[in-house]
């Protein structure tokens, strides 16, 4: 995890929505969220946000999810994370769908 690469990541209007929605709603598949973008726009942000560091992605199924990684976040820059969320909370991306946490921790 990149100072350099986190900032890139974080400083998108959309990703920085995407960050917000997630801190309130763990768990939540690309799917899940409602974006005024395509497909491909989407998968786009999500990949800056998983190559950062900031979003951890693992495939449940047929859906991917999404989850922050803020504890590893917050060790390698205190606060950032939270910076982010607050300015991201009046961004407004909305979560249309999410998943449970699997039992045991597996996934």
């Amino acid at each position: 995890m990149h100072f350099l690469d986190v900032v890139h990541a974080l400083s998108d209007p959309l990703r920085l929505g995407i960050v917000a929605a997630l801190a309130r709603t763990p768990n939540v598949p690309c799917g899940g969220f409602d974006l005024p973008v395509g497909k491909s726009a989407s998968s786009r942000h999500f990949r800056i946000l998983r190559e950062s560091g900031v979003v951890r992605q693992w495939d449940e199924g047929t859906r991917r999810l999404n989850t922050l990684r803020k504890p590893e976040c917050d060790r390698r820059f205190p606060g950032l994370l939270d910076l982010a969320i607050a300015e991201g909370q009046s961004l407004r991306v909305g979560v249309t769908h999410h998943s449970t946490p699997v039992p045991n921790g597996r996934r």
